[in-house]
């Protein structure tokens, strides 16, 4: 379904959030992440998964290889969006390259045993990867036409903020 083809509600909110402030924090916010996530994984972190006992220490290189690929991948798609903002890129032409970002990352499963053993610096930075990657993935999910995540479907209140941001071209907190 072309732009043109979606009813004007479900047009792309994708361009007027980038054309806002609400682009450039999330951007910020995210270079940051990847910044603090990659100091901490090559500093504080890799001593700290040295004093781990064996599972711990498995889970611990299961994650950081995991929060890095997501980092990179949200990384990614920021810089593309940040291109086409920019007159860098056309949106025909980020939209061919989205193709090669993928944003098929899932959430960490905090239910495996040995979470807890983790340090509380690498699991809040799963966690602040985890938020970004679900406002990312809502973002991508408005601009590639108003596919709604399920939990979303689930809440009436969430298509009322959606239209809250379609009309105000804001972030509305929930």
């Amino acid at each position: 379904m072309t732009q043109s083809d979606q009813p004007r509600d479900a047009q792309s909110i994708g361009p007027r959030i980038v054309a806002t402030g609400g682009f450039d924090t999330l951007y910020r916010e995210g270079m940051k992440l990847v910044e603090d996530a990659a100091g901490y994984l090559d500093g504080d972190g890799r001593a700290a998964s040295k004093q781990l006992e064996r599972d711990a220490s498995l889970l611990y290189a299961a994650q950081s290889m995991q929060l890095t690929t997501r980092l990179m991948q949200l990384a990614s798609w920021l810089l593309l969006q940040r291109a086409v903002r920019e007159g860098e890129l056309t949106e025909e032409d980020a939209q061919s390259e989205e193709r090669r970002v993928e944003l098929n990352t899932k959430m960490a499963d905090k239910d495996v045993p040995m979470w807890d053993a983790l340090p509380a610096e690498m699991r809040a930075l799963i966690d602040k990867a985890d938020s970004l990657n679900k406002r990312i993935q809502a973002l991508d999910a408005m601009e590639r036409g108003g596919a709604v995540a399920e939990e979303e479907k689930l809440n009436p209140v969430n298509s009322h903020l959606a239209r809250l941001r379609s009309a105000f071209g804001a972030k509305t907190e929930s």
